[in-house]
């Protein structure tokens, strides 16, 4: 059985991920590409399915010892996990290095004290642990061939193959160091270059640590900011610039259900959120490079803007059920694709918008195109803003006038005229004034409970939405506003968990199935810290910091977060490391620090 949520780590190299648990297993890899086919696919089903262990020897494979220490080498993501046995200490150093061609994963095994017995267990399963490849040598060399794919096998050690499985059994001593190192390559090409791991460290490292001292921010919250900012960096899609939500599929939102979504796509509100904290702690490199992914994603059709797009800008990214893969803790169906991707999401407009607008605050060099992509879109929504949508939060069930959905469409309708007033933009701007004023009136007059004071999910509904939280942190209105202040605290009454944890909206009890799917969910991290930040906003600072520092809490070890967290099972649910969630921590603790609302 696969590991807790929170018990992986994160590796990767700017094109894909793997997921590396306590024992020294990697359960998730996809090569080339983060949405490629796994060949480890353990993490949703079984060691049939694919996996690579690495660690001391144990008389039985089934419970392998999980690391006493493990954490990344400085400012990197060089995962360094250490195992302390009756006959001494091991250091297992895990990263995929910055790609320089053949995408490959390096593990150094490092002797630290006494005489320590280890073993590699490598078991390859391409097509998501469908099909088992012909693994054999070749110049000295083994590789594992299957159709297009082939994996590449390095190592000074002696190796054998048992029940398709290839085996590494050695013993390691204080300074020694043994390298195991796999790569991708097309199969009908060449063999990869051999890798070298001790150089490849050196490289790594250094970059890790040239990138992370652009970051601006030097606030006290720096290393759960720094972190998050890896973390986002690794999701970044470096040939296209595309981000991805997650790197990871179908970990389930509610353990044992049917929330079970791959996330391994460039969802552009993810994306455009993901580079205003990028924008705002010194990354305009990233940011540039996101901007010229979309314009290409989006190029001679915004009017048929999508939510999401593969991560080279691929518009097709079909839903299909893997039924051989059990899923992670028995949670089927085990997903790829996203028929999400084709929804009317009216929101997504406003946070393109609000990217492009703030890529533009802070210098970002002008594109006449993005400009001209900014005016296209609001043409459309002039005709489609008062249209029902699925909302931000992809509904299956009927579509309905999401109040969050109207307000984005009036911020992306404001940045627009801020653009046209600033001179780099020509634009009908009174009739676009207009336009403003009416959906603001709108959302006022039809998305607003005056008897409870409080907004509402949709138009003429009594159900609560935590994407309320943004109406005053995208300025549609003041935070001083009595019905701001009632939303807030209409929220915390009804969508806090026991331990002050925000939900999406109810899904509970009469709610069950109000967003088209049968089953529960955990709290949205994400919402959690919007609620830290409406505090701030409000003036309730103390409190905000007191559920920021609530929500760092919930952080693994290395300071990871997934989408959700379980309030009942008290862990992480959801796909993980989740973009949506790291990004709001930054904005977060950029807020509290310009406050100086912070302990200590």
């Amino acid at each position: 059985m696969a590991g807790r949520i929170e018990d992986y780590a994160l590796i990767g190299d700017m094109q894909t991920a793997a997921l590396v648990c306590r024992d020294g297993t990697v359960d998730w890899l996809c090569l080339p590409r983060f949405d490629s086919h796994a060949i480890f696919a353990g993490l949703l089903g079984t060691e049939e399915h694919g996996f690579w262990r690495l660690g001391p020897a144990h008389a039985s494979d089934a419970e392998p010892p999980t690391a006493a220490r493990r954490s990344y080498r400085g400012d990197s993501l060089i995962l360094e996990s250490e195992w302390d046995t009756p006959r001494g200490t091991v250091r297992v150093i895990d990263f995929m290095p910055p790609r320089d061609g053949a995408p490959q994963l390096i593990r150094i095994v490092e002797g630290v004290s006494g005489r320590v017995p280890m073993r590699s267990t490598l078991r390859m399963r391409f097509s998501y642990g469908r099909v088992v490849p012909w693994v054999h040598r070749h110049e000295g060399r083994t590789v594992a061939v299957a159709g297009p794919d082939s994996v590449w096998f390095d190592t000074e050690a002696e190796t054998y193959g048992k029940s398709l499985t290839t085996y590494s059994d050695f013993t390691v001593a204080p300074g020694e160091r043994i390298a195991f190192t796999i790569s991708w390559e097309p199969s009908h090409k060449e063999p990869p270059a051999l890798p070298e791991p001790e150089q490849s460290l050196e490289a790594t490292e250094d970059f890790w640590r040239d990138w992370v001292d652009h970051c601006t921010y030097h606030g006290p919250y720096r290393e759960a900011v720094i972190r998050s900012l890896i973390t986002l960096k690794a999701l970044t899609y470096a040939p296209t610039g595309g981000i991805v939500a997650a790197p990871t599929t179908s970990l389930p939102e509610d353990i044992g259900g049917v929330r079970n979504w791959d996330y391994r796509y460039t969802w552009l509100r993810d994306a455009a959120i993901t580079l205003s904290s990028l924008l705002r702690t010194g990354y305009r490199e990233e940011a540039r490079s996101w901007r010229e992914w979309l314009l290409r994603a989006v190029a001679g059709d915004p009017e048929n803007l999508q939510i999401m797009y593969g991560i080279a800008g691929e518009r097709e990214l079909g839903e299909a059920e893997l039924d051989w893969l059990p899923g992670y803790e028995n949670s089927a169906p085990v997903r790829v694709g996203n028929g999400a991707a084709h929804q009317l999401q009216l929101d997504v407009y406003g946070e393109v918008t609000e990217a492009l607008h703030l890529a533009h605050m802070t210098g970002l060099a002008r594109n006449d195109y993005a400009s001209l992509l900014q005016l296209k879109l609001i043409r459309y929504l002039e005709d489609h803003w008062q249209e029902p949508d699925e909302g931000i939060w992809e509904v299956r069930g009927p579509r309905r006038q999401f109040v969050h959905s109207k307000v984005m469409a009036w911020v992306a309708v404001d940045r627009t005229i801020k653009l046209i007033e600033s001179g780099d933009a020509d634009g009908p701007l009174e009739r676009w004034k207009e336009l403003r004023d009416d959906i603001h009136r709108d959302v006022c007059e039809k998305g607003y409970d005056k008897e409870r004071n409080t907004f509402t999910q949709s138009y003429g509904s009594k159900e609560l939405d935590a994407s309320l939280l943004l109406i005053p942190q995208m300025g549609f209105l003041p935070p001083d506003d009595k019905r701001v202040i009632g939303t807030i605290e209409a929220i915390q009454r009804e969508l806090s968990t026991s331990d002050g944890f925000i939900l999406r909206y109810p899904t509970e009890g009469e709610h069950e199935g109000v967003d088209g799917l049968p089953g529960d969910e955990g709290a949205f991290l994400a919402c959690s810290f919007w609620m830290a930040d409406d505090l701030a906003m409000i003036g309730r600072v103390d409190e905000a910091r007191k559920l920021f520092e609530k929500l760092l809490s919930l952080r693994n070890d290395l300071g990871l977060l997934a989408e959700e967290w379980d309030p009942v099972r008290q862990r992480q649910v959801g796909n993980f490391p989740q973009a949506f969630s790291h990004v709001p921590l930054i904005d977060t603790a950029l807020r509290l620090t310009a406050s100086g609302a912070y302990g200590g």
